[in-house]
C-alpha cells in the first residue's frame, strides 16, 4: 500500500472544510486534480471515504474510521521530521494510553503535569480501566500491563519489576490466626483479583505450592483489595507497589513472607506491532520508566 502524505493531508482538509475544491486550493491543486487525488486514495484503500453532492462532501462511515489513522500517520511523519531537525522537544500529536485504574492513579496521574510542561504540544488520551483492552483494534499507542505477558505479536518493553505479596490486617490475623503453609490458605477468607483465584507460590527450596483462593468477595480493582484487607475482610494478594506504604505504616502485615509468588511479575509497556516507535511514544515511555522506578523505590524499596 502506498499512502502519500500529501494525499492524507488533503483528505484531512477536505473532511474539515467539506469541500474538495477549497481544500485543493491550500495544496495548489485544481478542483479536478484534488478530486483525482481523493479518488486515488479511495482506490488504494478499497473504500469510499466521502459522500459527494453538488453542494458539499461529508465523511462516510469508513471515512470516519480512517480519519484517526490518517491523523496518526501524519503526526508520526511530523515527529520524525522534528527529530532529524534536532527539535525533539517539539514532540506533538495525541498519545492514546490504556492503563489500569489503580496503577494509573498512582503512577501516571501524578506525573502528567510535568510531562506536559516538558512537551507542551503533546496531548494525552488516557483510558483508565482494569479490563484488558485490544490495543490494536481500539487504536491505542501504548498500554501498561502487570504480570506475565501472554504470547502475542505486541511489542513489549519491561519497565520495572512488580513483586506480589500476601497481606492481611492485624485484626484478621487475631481473629483467624496466621496461616503456616500455602495449603492452609484454603481454610482462610481470601480476596482474589478477578480470575486469579489459583495462587501459586514457591518456597525457599524452589518447591512450587498451589492453592485455590476463595472468600466472600472477588475484586477487579487493586485499590479495593487493599482497602478490604485493611478492613479485616481477609487475606489479599497484592502488588508491593500497592501495599508498600500500608506495610511500612503497620496497617497490614505480610503473610507467609518465606514464600514468593510464582511466576515473577513485571510492569510492562506494550504497543502495536509492525511500526517504528513514534517519537511521542518513545519520550513518553522514557519519561514514565524513570518516574515509575523512582516511585517504586519510595513506595517499597526498603521492604525488599
Amino acid at each position: 500500500m502506498n499512502l502519500e502524505a500529501k494525499s492524507l493531508a488533503l483528505f484531512m482538509r477536505v473532511a474539515a472544510l467539506g469541500a474538495i475544491g477549497r481544500a485543493g486550493m491550500e495544496f495548489d491543486l485544481s478542483p479536478t486534480n484534488a478530486s483525482l487525488r481523493i479518488q486515488a486514495l479511495e482506490a488504494e484503500l478499497g473504500v469510499k471515504l466521502f459522500h459527494r453532492t453538488t453542494r458539499a462532501v461529508s465523511l462516510t462511515h469508513d471515512g470516519q474510521v480512517f480519519i484517526e489513522h490518517a491523523r496518526r500517520i501524519l503526526d508520526d511523519i511530523e515527529e520524525t521530521r522534528n527529530v532529524f531537525k534536532g527539535d525533539a522537544e517539539q514532540v506533538q500529536g495525541t498519545l492514546k494510553v490504556a492503563v489500569s485504574a489503580s496503577f494509573g492513579r498512582h503512577y501516571l496521574v501524578p506525573f502528567v503535569p510535568e510531562l506536559l510542561r516538558l512537551y507542551p504540544n503533546l496531548k494525552l488520551d488516557i483510558d483508565f480501566s482494569d479490563k484488558r483492552v485490544d490495543i490494536v483494534e481500539q487504536g491505542f499507542d501504548v498500554a501498561f500491563r502487570m504480570g506475565e505477558l501472554e504470547s502475542s505479536s505486541l511489542l513489549a518493553r519491561r519497565i520495572d519489576d512488580c513483586p506480589m505479596v500476601l497481606v492481611a490486617s492485624l485484626d484478621y490475623i487475631a481473629r483467624a490466626g496466621h496461616p503456616e503453609t500455602v495449603e492452609s490458605l484454603a481454610n482462610h477468607s481470601c480476596i482474589p483479583f478477578e480470575r486469579l483465584n489459583t495462587w501459586r507460590l514457591k518456597d525457599r527450596q524452589g518447591n512450587l505450592h498451589e492453592v485455590f483462593a476463595s472468600g466472600p468477595v472477588t475484586i477487579n480493582w487493586g485499590d479495593a483489595i487493599s482497602e478490604l484487607v485493611e478492613a479485616g475482610v481477609g487475606i489479599g494478594l497484592a502488588a508491593l507497589w500497592h501495599v508498600g506504604p500500608a506495610l511500612r505504616e503497620g496497617r497490614v502485615v505480610q503473610v507467609l513472607p518465606e514464600y514468593s509468588f510464582y511466576p515473577e511479575t513485571n510492569i510492562w509497556a506494550v504497543r502495536p506491532p509492525g511500526r517504528l516507535t513514534p517519537v511521542r511514544v518513545k519520550v513518553f515511555l522514557d519519561f514514565m520508566e524513570q518516574r515509575i522506578k523512582a516511585t517504586n523505590r519510595v513506595r517499597y524499596g526498603d521492604l525488599l
